[in-house]
């Protein structure tokens, strides 16, 4: 068993979120600096995912937002920071790091007996409409952070077939 690992169910958790974060932080290395705000996507209605910047800069900001949820569900008061955009990928790594830090230090905090909820009006309800126990948020965070890093593959994809000439945004 690898030493590293976490105990428990919030432990696993954890583990696959950092997993996740990992794999998603190989995935940008891939890019060049001058692409990170080249709109790779123009055509989508989500101004949060036209470029490497805006995923980037929405996933930092949706992994504050879990861990918020998550929070102040637990009577914490937090907030997360404003979304920033930024211009290195060392940045945004860095921006990561100190949100999965967030993360760990609220759900340190909920023991594995409160991850699951099956009382629909003591789960947590959030602003789009959804209603999660911390389990399903948790596991709803790391899906987010699978689903940005295979956007971001498939703008390597489009960027690798027509590359830009100019850094635009």
């Amino acid at each position: 068993m690898d030493p590293n690992r976490r105990h428990g169910a919030t432990g696993a958790l954890l583990d696959e979120y950092e997993r996740a974060l990992r794999d998603l932080k190989q995935c940008v290395g891939l890019f060049e600096e001058r692409e990170l705000p080249v709109i790779v996507d123009p055509l989508t209605t989500d101004e949060r995912c036209r470029s490497v910047q805006t995923v980037l800069t929405h996933v930092v900001s949706s992994a504050y937002s879990y861990a918020v949820y998550i929070g102040n569900h637990r009577g914490m008061a937090l907030q997360r920071p404003q979304p920033a955009l930024r211009d290195s990928r060392a940045a945004y790594f860095e921006d990561l790091d100190q949100a999965f830090s967030f993360t760990f230090k609220v759900l340190e905090q909920v023991p594995d007996t409160a991850l699951e909820e099956p009382d629909e009006a003591r789960k947590i309800k959030t602003t789009w409409q959804q209603t999660y126990d911390i389990e399903q948020m948790m596991e709803h965070a790391i899906v987010h952070l699978l689903r940005h890093r295979r956007q971001l593959e498939g703008f390597r994809l489009l960027l690798d077939k027509d590359p830009p000439l100019t850094g635009q945004r």
